[in-house]
């Protein structure tokens, strides 16, 4: 059987000969012809030309010079001319009744003798143009049928190639492609049905072989598939924490035991259906779909716990969404085929968490009233009827009366603190004017700045909207930082205050120009009990921590700028 290879080269190198002896045909003719034309223009016509000359001289003076100079030009260039039967002796009648006319020029019958000379020249070399041309003629319709049977060949041998090579190349191709696709979609009892011996038969040959092996290596392992599936699916069910598996429609694919307690599902009413279709109905459904649908737009999502009622009790659970991405076999670019969500349990850290906040809000309550106490015996010993103090006993009831401020300060951040731990915060939310919480702000501060010489710069626009606020709430996060802005600002220092209205809300900013904070702690200022290693406060790390929960649950914004050696810019927007 003939190669692919053999038959290409064939077909091609067969219509490279036709065109080669097609070209070589052509040229042949096309030189033959343009020989023909030539021998007409040199030998005749030329001829032709020098007859017309000699006749004009002969009509002229052949007593002048110049008209004798002439004919005996062109007779001379037709003596070197002669080409036809007859036109030599034409031609030598011509020179000797030209001689006799020289010696007797006034002869008229020597005239009439050189005309029917000429005459008998240019008849000759008429006729042999008229013979040559049909002569032309012939040849040129001999080269127009060998062109035309060249050029009929080449065109079969074309067409025979046009059909047969690319139905012999592509058909096979276009069976191969198909069987692969299909061996691709896991239908391992494909096969191509290609009898040829050539390089096709044998991929052919090769590609069933393939097929076959996999066939077998698709039964062989069938039962280990099902083995791991089933491993799988006892790992999942053994999991502590509830689990979804979602592919890339939003269709449930596995959901563990603990999922399907807390959802008070059965596996029937949910492995297999749309997840949307199942939020209809199921309230945890629905929210988780939410969230997924929030995370994977990667807009901003509630990352409070949630809150569910199982087994007589309530549990809350923290939301992780996990997107899967695969490599498809011989490509480079990953592929999203799903989701996991976790409900990670976290009922006991959220009791111990309660546990710790009653037990602040225990001891800071029963704190504050010997703190109290404290306070007003030091005013009492204060009081002159109580008796004389010596200076170092002012001294004394000095430090004590402001590590009693300073404690009292501690208890009610932690009062606070547990008002937002367990949701009980209680907002008066009023139009409120931005000015008025600024000033109520300074006058607070205003001792502790003239105590360090510390001035403010404001800048506020004029006409400021009313924002959405509660005044009092809004002065403790605005006192607290100012406090911290004096605290960290050198003596006689400079504080920027601004005040503007940036669309629907405002902005509250305080600059100072203090040492300022690294990069690195900016992220973990507005935690619980964060303090910046090596600052000099003795606070509690709850004041920010406290002022970002006040803002945000009023629908604001609080944030920091830093930079070291520069200062640091603590700030928080308010709608209007």
């Amino acid at each position: 059987m003939i190669k692919i290879k053999t038959k290409l080269l064939l077909g091609i190198g067969l219509l490279f000969l036709m065109i080669l002896a097609l070209t070589i045909i052509g040229t042949f003719n096309i030189n033959s012809l343009k020989d023909d034309t030539d021998n007409i223009l040199k030998a005749n016509y030329n001829t032709l030309d020098y007859s017309k000359n000699m006749l004009l001289a002969l009509d002229e003076d052949i007593t002048k010079p110049q008209v004798l100079i002439k004919f005996l030009d062109n007779l001379e260039k037709q003596k070197n001319n002669v080409t036809e039967t007859g036109e030599r002796e034409a031609t030598q009648e011509l020179i000797e009744h030209f001689e006799q006319l020289r010696k007797s020029p006034y002869d008229d019958s020597l005239f009439k003798a050189i005309r029917i000379d000429i005459s008998q020249i240019m008849m000759l070399n008429m006729q042999a143009i008229q013979n040559k041309s049909n002569i032309a003629k012939d040849n040129a319709k001999t080269a127009t049928m060998w062109m035309a049977i060249a050029g009929s060949f080449c065109f079969l041998i074309s067409f025979i190639l046009l059909y047969n090579l690319p139905r012999n190349i592509g058909n096979p191709i276009k069976e191969l492609t198909k069987s692969i696709k299909e061996i691709a979609a896991k239908n391992y009892s494909q096969r191509v049905h290609y009898k040829s011996r050539d390089e096709f038969g044998e991929l052919a040959k090769s590609f069933n072989t393939m097929a076959e092996k996999l066939l077998e290596y698709e039964g062989l392992n069938i039962s280990k598939l099902l083995f791991e599936k089933k491993r799988i699916d006892a790992l999942i069910n053994n999991m502590p924490d509830p689990v979804i598996g979602l592919d890339d429609t939003m269709k449930v694919l596995f959901v563990n035991d603990e999922a399907l307690k807390i959802s008070g599902l059965e596996s029937s009413e949910i492995i297999g259906k749309s997840a949307k279709d199942v939020a209809l109905t199921n309230d945890l459904i629905r929210l988780l779909i939410q969230g997924l649908l929030l995370h994977n737009s990667n807009e901003l999502q509630s990352k409070e716990p949630i809150k569910i009622f199982a087994d007589n009790k309530e549990s809350y659970f923290e939301k992780e969404f996990i997107k899967i991405f695969i490599t498809p076999t011989g490509e480079t670019l990953k592929q999203h085929i799903g989701d996991v969500i976790i409900l990670k349990n976290i009922t006991p850290f959220k009791e111990l968490d309660f546990a710790k906040t009653n037990f602040i809000a225990t001891v800071s309550h029963e704190l504050k009233t010997p703190v109290s106490s404290i306070k007003m015996s030091l005013h009492l010993l204060e009081n002159k009827k109580t008796g004389k103090i010596t200076e170092e006993q002012k001294q004394l009831i000095q430090s004590i009366d402001e590590d009693s401020n300073r404690i009292l300060k501690i208890i009610s951040e932690l009062l606070k603190l547990t008002q937002v731990e367990t949701g009980n915060i209680q907002l008066s939310i009023l139009q409120s004017d931005p000015s008025e919480i600024l000033n109520y702000s300074l006058n607070t501060i205003k001792v502790q700045a003239e105590q360090r010489q510390i001035k403010f710069d404001i800048k506020a626009d004029e006409n400021l909207p009313k924002v959405k606020a509660d005044t009092e709430k809004t002065a403790w996060v605005l006192i607290n930082i100012l406090s911290n802005a004096i605290k960290y600002s050198p003596e006689k220092g400079r504080i920027l205050i601004e005040l503007r209205n940036e669309k629907d809300r405002v902005l509250f900013s305080v600059k100072d120009n203090g040492k300022g904070i690294e990069s690195r702690y900016l992220n973990r200022l507005f935690d619980k009990y964060f303090q910046v290693p090596g600052s000099s406060s003795f606070g509690t790390g709850l004041g920010l921590a406290i002022g970002k929960e006040f803002i945000e649950a009023q629908g604001g914004e609080i944030g920091v700028e830093s930079e070291i050696g520069i200062g640091s810019r603590f700030y928080f927007y308010l709608k209007t």
